[in-house]
């Protein structure tokens, strides 16, 4: 798809696992007041294939080209539905990033493990632990901010992680990335070697996982000049 001399004004929201889409509403604030028509999907976090479903419907609604924005899981969710003739560009933010044929857990081999992010698992369902969800996931939140993440997270059928993507629209598409330096979700070496192997223009910011929710204005500004670089052709 070309968008060559062709603006950019849709932007489209994935979140990631044990969150909702009322995190993005800073993004949401910052982006609508510069002009841009955001969307964000409510991931039903029930399967891989469920989650690219939410955001191909949304995808089919845009009028034009189209910045796919995903938050870790929702990073994986962007890499299979991003293929969408819709997306012009991918952002993803401390993000996963399979390749086709890759699982999301196969992200994790070889790195070390965070202890600070807890998941508990109930009938196959995971929760981020209320007694570490502040220090694995939101550490530079308030605490009534932390404590309103942890009440509305949405558990995520653990499944989904090992299925595969069947499709790597990063392969097709220009990719930017920004990365917490404090994040707790993932290794910082695993974000790295995610980002620098699909060729992301990387940003990285001194933020916890919920840099989604805690640096509104690093993210949208990302997004903006992926916008701007998709439109004019430039990565």
């Amino acid at each position: 798809m070309s968008t060559t001399g062709q603006e950019i004004q849709n932007v489209v929201l994935v979140h990631g696992a044990f969150a909702d889409g009322s995190g993005w509403r800073g993004v949401y604030d910052n982006l609508t007041a510069r002009g841009y028509r955001v969307t964000i999907v409510q991931n039903p976090l029930t399967s891989l294939e469920d989650d690219v479903a939410a955001t191909v419907r949304v995808l089919d609604r845009q009028d034009g080209p189209t910045i796919l924005v995903g938050h870790s899981w929702g990073g994986t969710v962007i890499t299979e539905a991003g293929v969408h003739p819709n997306v012009a560009g991918l952002v993803y933010v401390s993000a996963l990033v399979p390749d086709a044929g890759e699982t999301s857990a196969q992200q994790y081999e070889g790195f070390a493990p965070t202890p600070d992010f807890v998941i508990d698992v109930v009938e196959g369902y995971g929760y981020l632990n209320p007694d570490t969800f502040k220090a694995g996931f939101a550490a530079d939140t308030s605490d009534a901010d932390a404590a309103f993440l942890r009440d509305s997270q949405v558990p995520v059928n653990m499944a989904a992680f090992s299925t595969a993507v069947k499709n790597a629209a990063w392969r097709d598409k220009p990719s930017w990335a920004v990365i917490a330096t404090e994040d707790k979700a993932f290794d910082q070496a695993m974000l790295q070697h995610m980002a620098k192997r699909i060729d992301a223009e990387i940003t990285n910011v001194s933020a916890s996982h919920a840099l989604f929710a805690t640096q509104p204005g690093v993210v949208s500004d990302v997004i903006v000049t992926a916008a701007q670089s998709a439109a004019a052709g430039a990565r």
